[in-house]
């Protein structure tokens, strides 16, 4: 008899995404832009559909918050700070706000649910702050911006259960930066 596992489904749905959506190197601007929205709807999807489909209202809510606060602080900072669009489309570049709600929701299933969803969903929001970069709609800046914001969402208002056994926190100051790891036994 074959078992559900709700932490294989996800992963399963985001890489034949991936394998669909995957551009050929020759690909048009419209073709990375709409493979950068696919990204974001389906860490979206991803990060608030296993919460909700494992009964973790919890985990629905802090999602959802990470996400949100994310796409609000980058959409916020877009009026601040107006820039020119590489494309010349509007002045609407820094940050990035597919970057952002990605890295968002990455660093929220990375915190919630562990590295072995978490480090597939950061690459994915790598793979959607390059084809950022790659649809002319943001400099390299933007996008780095972007992934900051979304990170520190995620990582600020998301919590891991409370029976996990790691935890991964990183760190900086002056000095440098770096990740300090402990273990329960």
């Amino acid at each position: 008899m074959k078992t559900f596992r709700p932490t294989s489904a996800p992963f399963a749905a985001l890489a034949a995404a991936s394998l669909t959506i995957a551009a050929p190197a020759h690909a048009s601007d419209k073709d990375w832009d709409t493979a950068s929205t696919v990204g974001v709807g389906a860490l979206t999807a991803w990060a608030i559909g296993v919460p909700v489909v494992t009964g973790d209202g919890k985990g629905v809510l802090q999602a959802t918050g990470s996400i949100g606060a994310a796409y609000a602080a980058s959409t916020g900072l877009k009026e601040i700070f107006p820039e020119r669009r590489p494309d010349g489309s509007d002045n609407r570049s820094f940050p990035s706000g597919h970057t952002s709600a990605a890295f968002g929701a990455a660093a929220s299933i990375l915190e919630r649910r562990g590295p072995g969803e978490g480090i597939p969903a950061l690459a994915v929001a790598s793979f959607v702050g390059f084809a950022r970069v790659q649809a002319d709609k943001h400099h390299w800046y933007d996008v780095l911006a972007g992934a900051a914001i979304g990170t520190g969402s995620g990582l600020l208002l998301t919590h891991p259960l409370a029976d996990r056994r790691v935890a991964l926190v990183p760190w900086g100051d002056s000095t440098g930066v770096g990740a300090s790891m402990a273990m329960a036994f």
